[in-house]
């Protein structure tokens, strides 16, 4: 009697070990940045039409699309707030899981704040960068994170690691801080707060960091030389071409141009991945 109760108490135990099990198959990727990581783009018939391996954990309560912060979802747009527009994530996870075994799945967290300098995102100075613009578009975005996108980011990071193994961070942002050439050392620190606070190592989640609009006419096409540099100070940083994508304006990217931006974040990670 002793050893059948032991047997159903070890089945029991095995049993919840694997309902609760980290997925290693299951690959998350962290997004964040400004305007551009949040997405721009018209989100156009072709873009709601998703691989279910392509998930999205939602960031934001979102009682019109019936999507509650915290829960995974098939990733259809848009991915980081309720009323945003098609971004570089879509088109990044969707090549992800067209070139990966069918047993991965990929996962994005998207949080980002249109405008924001880069130190927003920086744990210990982000109360000096939190009400930037004084107007209540961005001050109602801040308020959507609870006040600190950087610990929101982390939050839900660690409750998707649970789930799954974060395999990269993915950042678009640049145009707040056009012409700072302390911006690769900004981020470097951001990069290095994610690492520790999630238990992570650079040797295993690179950065991968998007120029901005590189258009004739954009606004802030300098800033792609200060951005190129990061690699100096990050050794496992990549940048992200932008060279060829198209605008909506002279700060954001069209449809097409996030479409084909997600696809070079995507082969950028692939090949880091080895395929």
């Amino acid at each position: 009697m002793k050893n059948i109760k032991l047997i159903v108490l070890t089945g029991l135990l095995l049993f919840n070990i694997n309902l609760f099990a980290q997925d290693s198959n299951l690959h998350i990727y962290i997004c964040f940045g400004q305007s551009n990581m949040e997405g721009q783009g018209e989100i156009e018939a072709q873009d709601k039409i998703v691989n279910s391996r392509f998930q999205v954990m939602q960031a934001i309560n979102c009682l019109k699309g019936d999507r509650t912060k915290g829960e995974w979802y098939t990733a259809t747009p848009p991915l980081c707030q309720c009323d945003t527009g098609l971004s570089p994530a879509d088109y990044f996870g969707r090549t992800m899981v067209e070139q990966l075994p069918d047993s991965i799945k990929v996962a994005v967290i998207n949080v980002a704040v249109g405008g924001c300098d880069i130190r927003l995102f920086d744990k210990d100075q982000y109360t000096d960068y939190d009400s930037k613009y004084n107007e209540d578009w961005f001050l109602n975005k801040i308020k959507g994170y609870d006040g600190n996108p950087y610990e929101y980011l982390i939050n839900l990071a660690k409750l998707a690691q649970k789930d799954g193994v974060i395999k990269g961070i993915l950042l678009h942002q640049g145009e707040s801080n056009t012409g700072d050439e302390q911006w690769p050392s900004y981020v470097k620190k951001v990069y290095t707060d994610m690492l520790a606070d999630l238990s992570l190592t650079s040797a295993s989640v690179p950065l991968l960091a998007g120029e901005v609009l590189s258009t004739e006419d954009s606004c802030c096409s300098s800033m792609n030389t200060i951005i190129n540099k990061l690699p100096e100070t990050i050794p496992t940083a990549f940048v992200i071409s932008s060279s060829g994508c198209t605008a909506q304006d002279k700060a954001h990217f069209d449809s097409e141009g996030y479409r084909k931006l997600g696809k070079r974040y995507a082969v950028k990670m692939l090949s880091l991945l080895g395929y």
